[in-house]
């Protein structure tokens, strides 16, 4: 079975910087499970799943357009400690969670206050060519309650 919209896809992933070094993995863990077809996934990795097939492995090396972004140098902002989330004691370089109207949101911290810190706002990948291992573990159709909610449910999913 292809990989298309409606399908649920089950994949190992690997990212790797520029230089090949391994960013983070799911290897040995649970496989990510997504809706194909239903902006669940970023859309170079996305497109470069559309038509494998369960069993592919392959490498892909993405713009980041199509991952994480372009990186906005204006992107700053300063919010009050207590939002960060993640760590007691907060100091420059560190990455934090902040809660947005879109949802969480991965940040780095440029300076401490107080009671204010200096935020980046972008991701800490964006603006970074990637390079992504995949392997498809799974496809299968998708469930009328998954189309009708928007995601893949179980293993690897969203858990209702």
């Amino acid at each position: 079975m292809s990989i298309q919209d409606n399908k649920v896809v089950q994949f190992i992933y690997t990212l790797k910087d520029e230089q090949g070094e391994v960013l983070e993995t799911n290897e040995g863990l649970d496989p990510i499970a997504y809706l194909h077809g239903n902006d669940n996934m970023m859309p170079g990795v996305e497109d470069a799943l559309t038509g494998r097939e369960e069993g592919d492995e392959f490498s892909v090396t993405l713009a980041p357009e199509t991952t994480y972004g372009i990186r906005n140098e204006n992107a700053e902002q300063r919010v009050p400690i207590k939002h960060l989330q993640g760590e007691k004691k907060w100091k420059p370089g560190m990455r934090a969670i902040v809660n947005t109207e879109q949802g969480q949101r991965q940040v780095t911290v440029l300076k401490v206050g107080k009671f204010m810190a200096t935020i980046d706002i972008n991701h800490p990948l964006a603006g970074r060519e990637l390079t992504f291992d995949l392997k498809v573990i799974g496809v299968r159709d998708a469930t009328d309650e998954e189309i009708a909610h928007g995601h893949a449910h179980g293993v690897g999913g969203h858990q209702h």
